[in-house]
C-alpha cells in the first residue's frame, strides 16, 4: 500500500510533511516543561470563556 511509488506523489509527500510536523510537535512539547519560577510569573489574571 505505501511503496515508494506513493511517497512520488503529492499525497505521499504531504503525508510525510505531516508525520515529520506530528513528531517534531511531540519532541518539542517533552521539551517544554515550565519550572515552578517561571509558571508564577506566568500567573494572574485568568479568563473564563463560557
Amino acid at each position: 500500500m505505501y511503496d515508494s511509488e506513493f511517497y512520488k506523489t503529492k499525497l505521499g509527500q504531504a503525508s510525510l510533511a505531516s508525520i515529520a510536523a506530528m513528531v517534531l510537535l511531540v519532541a518539542l512539547s517533552t521539551q517544554m516543561q515550565p519550572s515552578p519560577v517561571m509558571a508564577a510569573a506566568i500567573g494572574g489574571d485568568t479568563v473564563e470563556i463560557a
